[in-house]
């Protein structure tokens, strides 16, 4: 897999990728993204945040090595999920074709390292609900430990909110002591 920055070409996979419901199901409103929001909203801020974010912060898509095949999305960026006070917040997407591979794993791996090797951040922050055990095991692969359970008050009901959100995180001193 690789990583790479998103061009306008990306369109029709990034409104694929928000558009299907099973991606979608735990991600703010529960519901997929529509296609003409993803083309005048969610694609557009993306390409700005290579310009308004710290160097080698954003989001990157994800691809297939040799084929280009797009996998889905990994981000770094200031915190700014509900919930989260602060540090580098780690986020991702994938297709649900390709769940199950450890590529969730080698994205969250690969940006923590980027977090604090390359880019100086000094805590490595994400969130998820409580009931999303994949992504939990994720983030507990990436190094993150489990920091708190919250509880947000939401606009609409998503299915597995009454069990909160969960907050992990790593800082620079912990992750340095567990690098090899």
């Amino acid at each position: 897999m690789l990583l790479r920055r998103f061009t306008a070409d990306d369109l029709d996979d990034l409104a694929a990728l928000h558009g299907d419901p099973e991606v979608m199901r735990r991600i703010d409103d529960g519901r997929p993204v529509p296609r003409p929001v993803v083309e005048r909203e969610t694609l557009p801020a993306l390409l700005r945040g290579y310009a308004e974010l710290p160097p080698g912060e954003g989001r990157f898509a994800a691809v297939a090595r040799g084929s280009g095949e797009f996998l889905g999305w990994f981000a770094l960026a200031p915190a700014s999920s509900p919930g989260l006070d602060g540090g580098t917040e780690l986020g991702y997407r994938l297709r649900p074709a390709v769940w199950g591979r450890g590529l969730a794993t080698e994205g969250a791996r690969e940006l923590v390292r980027l977090a604090f090797a390359e880019l100086g951040a000094d805590r490595v922050v994400a969130t998820t609900m409580t009931v999303n055990t994949a992504s939990r095991r994720v983030l507990e692969k990436a190094g993150l430990r489990h920091v708190r359970t919250f509880f947000e008050e939401w606009p609409e009901y998503v299915e597995g909110a009454e069990h909160g959100d969960v907050e992990y995180a790593l800082t620079r001193e912990q992750w340095l002591r567990s690098s090899p």
